[in-house]
């Protein structure tokens, strides 16, 4: 049970720190830069930008991404020296599929895709 947690956590970090990545502001729309220091916005929060809102399609696109670029990987590891590592990837699509399928169809799923 512990190499599945760990399998699982390291798939969840990856996908969260996507998720994050994807509401943030490109630095272009963050706001006008200061010339000067006088126009420095002063306060607790005044240079903060506010994160994109990513709807529930939004989500799910990134998760499947998430797990298609595992699977891809692990397809393209056909040496014996990386079975395991094809492995560990196929294993944490298994868990973000799940997420999105439901349990009992993340193995399912691995198996058919490429």
């Amino acid at each position: 049970m512990r190499a599945r947690d760990r399998v699982a956590v390291s798939a969840l970090r990856t996908t969260l720190a996507a998720l994050d990545n994807a509401e943030a502001v490109p630095v272009h729309d963050a706001g006008p830069h200061a010339a000067a220091l006088q126009d420095t916005p002063v306060g607790v929060g005044s240079t903060e930008a506010a994160r994109q809102a990513l709807s529930e399609r939004g989500v799910v696109e990134i998760v499947r991404s998430e797990a298609d670029e595992r699977l891809a990987a692990a397809a393209r590891l056909t040496a014996p020296a990386y079975t395991e590592r094809a492995t560990r990837l196929r294993a944490e699509a298994a868990v973000l599929l799940g997420f999105l399928d439901g349990p009992g169809t993340a193995e399912d799923a691995t198996a058919r895709r490429p």
